[in-house]
């Protein structure tokens, strides 16, 4: 059976969905998937980077770690996990950005039958995860993706952390975390999505 390839094209401003995307590629990676980690860019100017505490300086490291998102990953993937933070109940506009860029491939198809999935955070309980569960998978929608959320499919998804729609990260104000019931849920999420797509590409 062919590994899977999994892109998780994500924007992380503080490093907490960074953490959440990390954890997800782990668990792919111990199923045997290669994986792309991809940062979304900013699309603020230099002035506002800057006027934000910590902002550019964690910018810059992790853009030093990691690639911009391409067309030409999402082409490449079988599997693409998108991971973002919740911006008043939606997607950041910077991985919104990325996914509006990826006109040209679902025009022709290239997404459809791929495997999509998502995961998210926000400072609060209540801040948004799950209706920016549902900004995120509808393009998915459209793509034509087949959406593999973890569900309640494993003992860590009853630990009090996640959600059924995928991994998710309350990290508080300042940021904190992702804690280690976060990440065992998102390591789940990206070990499921990876045994699902070896069955897909399989068929």
């Amino acid at each position: 059976m062919a590994n899977p390839k999994v892109l998780i094209p994500f924007y992380s401003r503080t490093g907490t969905i960074e953490g959440l995307a990390k954890a997800i590629a782990e668990g792919a990676q111990a199923e045997g998937a290669e994986v792309r980690l991809r940062r979304a860019r900013e699309l603020v100017d230099h002035d506002i980077l800057s006027s934000v505490p910590g902002w550019k300086e964690s910018a810059d490291r992790q853009n030093a770690l990691y690639a911009a998102p391409t067309a030409e990953d999402a082409e490449w993937a079988d599997a693409i996990i998108f991971g973002s933070p919740t911006r008043f109940g939606v997607v950041s506009s910077e991985l919104k950005a990325y996914v509006d860029g990826l006109g040209g491939l679902w025009a022709k198809g290239a997404l459809a039958g791929k495997v999509g999935s998502a995961f998210t955070g926000s400072a609060t309980p209540h801040g948004g995860n799950e209706s920016t569960f549902t900004s995120l998978y509808n393009p998915l929608f459209h793509f034509g993706m087949v959406i593999v959320p973890p569900g309640f499919a494993d003992g860590v998804m009853f630990a009090g952390a996640g959600s059924p729609y995928g991994a998710t990260v309350v990290s508080g104000n300042p940021p904190a975390g992702p804690t280690e019931a976060e990440l065992a849920v998102a390591r789940f999420q990206g070990k499921r999505v990876a045994q699902f797509t070896k069955k897909i590409i399989a068929a």
